[in-house]
């Protein structure tokens, strides 16, 4: 649905005149097909003779369409239709339909310079979120995983002294000093914690992860109340805390996100990326020599950014179904996708490898 959702929201109609229609499920299709059929006697009113008759024939490729439905799907439907040519005068009148992966509860019937599109978007916002944690002695962060994405939420740094001590104090009192200091601070990182993950109702669990000892103190010695210590799903030795911590623990817990989509995406490219520096014969990348290479048979796996022309993703997937090349859209929201991006946007993991 991104990629359907993107295609048609690239378009631009010169007046209002762009059909978009959302069907909720369960509700008679008949009705709808009345009401676009009304919509049309009262398009006839329209003064401009392009924007009236470019209006009429959508409605009319529109009812066309859904009279091919026996019933509405069981999530319902949302149906576009327009004159979508790129040259004034000239027609190319398209029709699309998708059922959305949740039920639509929406009835919408609207005419405008572009598809409406905000209701699938909305749709295919992730709902499932991680928490993550870094921490040690020196600071704390606490962030969300969203999808791909990364989102710092709130951090701090820790007022624990060093573990070298000024004259005087005796060794017992400094001691005691740096652990109060270091409770005191555990339980600010925890409250964070509380404020950050209490009410989120799509936390699917909680990624704990940061250098030496502290995390596990953290964890497992009551600074977490009970609710969101029952969500923390891993533990993980990191080198890092801060910003590239976060990024490492999220590498690190590979075994817990095997199954999310951010995982799949960074295997994948991770794969190429070693292929590229061990083997490089057995990669190609680049849109020319990727084509080459798929309309031989050569190709197992085409990897395509998300950034490419909607187009040209079309072109290439009829390409990969020709051979049973397997194909995976890849994001720029992950470190491997931008450098997928900067590659061309394109790139190959072959079948076998290509002679010299």
């Amino acid at each position: 649905m991104h990629k359907f959702v993107k295609m048609i929201a690239q378009f631009r109609g010169r007046h209002t005149e762009f059909v978009s229609v959302y069907i909720p499920a369960g509700y008679d299709m008949n009705k709808v097909i009345n009401h676009l059929s009304q919509e049309q006697g009262t398009a006839t009113n329209i003064k401009s003779a392009s924007t009236r008759k470019n209006v009429i024939d959508a409605l009319e490729r529109m009812i066309q369409h859904l009279r091919l439905f026996k019933q509405t799907p069981p999530n319902g439907l949302a149906a576009f239709s327009g004159n979508v040519s790129e040259r004034e005068g000239q027609f190319d009148f398209q029709v699309w339909s998708i059922e959305p992966p949740i039920p639509l509860n929406t009835r919408i019937y609207r005419c405008d310079k572009v598809f409406v599109t905000d209701i699938l978007e909305g749709m295919m916002d992730v709902t499932d979120v991680y928490g993550l944690i870094v921490i040690d002695r020196r600071e704390g962060d606490v962030a969300l995983l969203k999808g791909k994405t990364i989102i710092p939420l709130t951090g701090a740094k820790s007022n624990v002294p060093g573990k070298t001590r000024a004259g005087g104090q005796s060794a017992a009192r400094y001691m005691r000093l740096r652990e109060d200091a270091a409770k005191d601070f555990l339980k600010k990182i925890a409250a964070m914690a509380k404020d950050s993950f209490l009410e989120n109702q799509n936390l699917k669990g909680i990624l704990v992860g940061g250098p030496g000892q502290t995390k596990y103190d953290f964890v497992e010695k009551g600074y977490l109340t009970g609710d969101i210590q029952k969500k923390v799903i891993a533990i993980k030795d990191l080198s890092y805390t801060g910003d590239f911590g976060l990024q490492e623990l999220l590498e690190k817990c590979e075994d817990v996100l095997a199954n999310e989509e951010v995982m799949k995406e960074k295997l994948v490219m991770q794969k190429f990326f070693k292929l590229l520096s061990t083997k490089e014969r057995m990669v190609s990348y680049g849109q020319r020599e990727v084509t080459l290479r798929l309309e031989t048979g050569m190709v197992e796996m085409l990897l395509l950014s998300e950034d490419l022309d909607p187009k040209i993703i079309e072109e290439f997937e009829e390409k990969a179904r020709l051979v049973g090349t397997d194909i995976f859209i890849v994001s720029t929201e992950t470190r491997e996708g931008v450098q997928l991006r900067d590659i061309g946007k394109v790139a190959a993991i072959l079948r076998y490898e290509v002679a010299q």
